[in-house]
């Protein structure tokens, strides 16, 4: 079997951040949110990583990784012309990967673990399912700030249903979803889905359609979870749910920084991750 590619979705424009949070010091020593992302990759055997980033950014981003990365991994860029969503910027991808391979996708402003990289990089190199690492929506929010998630129906094992929640957030009343649908409180151990796919290649064509179909004037962007969710019932393909215990650790406002930073930190004392990210 082939090694799993990589694609990171950097092309956000991180307006809630306001500024180039892909490049965010969270890490011990300073290294940025993608260092810890990259580091973790390749210590799961993901041996091809390609950026997808935007014309603004994107030059800060190859410029950071050109002079921290180590060298002699396959490392590539691409731009997303317009912003129209996950699946959009998945496809930017599919020029400069290799089409028989598995690949994985992910954040470039989420610190998943290396527990769930290597989760994923091991479920790619032997099934032959789609996948998507599941995390505990306690474990997957960092400050107290309203974010998006998408909540996940599991049924032995397998994914049956995903929907976006918008502006959850940690309260006093429990975890809420204030966007006007049901239910408004989320159990605290609900799986959510992070943005840590995994695809077989048979997914380029699927996800090619889905994009061509799309009424990009109606809705201006497709995500990755409004997309599995709509091929889940139609498709024969399956889509394991890999639990994690880990921790997300995202950077979605300023705010969440200081707090990031002290959980990287946790995770370093508690020899989840090394103390540098290149080492």
């Amino acid at each position: 079997m082939n090694s799993p590619a990589l694609v990171i979705l950097a092309a956000g424009r991180a307006r809630r951040y306001g500024g180039t949070k892909q490049l965010a010091p969270i890490g011990m020593h300073g290294e940025a949110v993608i260092d810890l992302i990259g580091s973790d990759a390749f210590a799961a055997g993901f041996d091809d990583i390609v950026f997808v980033v935007n014309a603004e950014t994107g030059p800060s981003i190859m410029d950071h990784v050109a002079k921290f990365w180590p060298k002699g991994h396959k490392i590539s860029f691409v731009i997303q012309k317009e912003i129209r969503g996950t699946v959009d910027a998945v496809l930017s991808a599919r020029s400069v990967i290799d089409e028989t391979k598995p690949f994985g996708v992910s954040n470039a402003d989420d610190v998943y673990g290396r527990e769930s990289f290597a989760t994923l990089g091991k479920h790619l190199q032997e099934s032959t399912n789609n996948c998507l690492v599941g995390f505990q929506l306690d474990r997957a929010l960092v400050g107290d700030l309203p974010v998006s998630r998408g909540t996940c129906n599991v049924v032995n094992g397998h994914l049956t249903d995903i929907h976006e929640r918008r502006n959850v957030q940690a309260t006093l009343d429990g975890f809420i979803a204030d966007d006007n649908t049901e239910p408004r409180v989320l159990h605290p151990q609900s799986t959510v889905s992070m943005n840590l796919w995994g695809f077989r290649p048979q997914m380029w064509d699927l996800m090619a359609e889905a994009v061509a179909k799309h009424d990009f004037a109606a809705e201006p962007e497709i995500q990755l979870s409004t997309f599995v969710g709509s091929i889940l019932h139609r498709t024969p393909l399956r889509f394991d749910v890999l639990p994690t215990s880990s921790r997300c650790i995202g950077v979605t406002h300023a705010d969440d920084l200081p707090l990031a930073q002290l959980l990287v930190r946790e995770e370093i004392a508690a020899g989840q991750r090394p103390e540098f990210a290149f080492s």
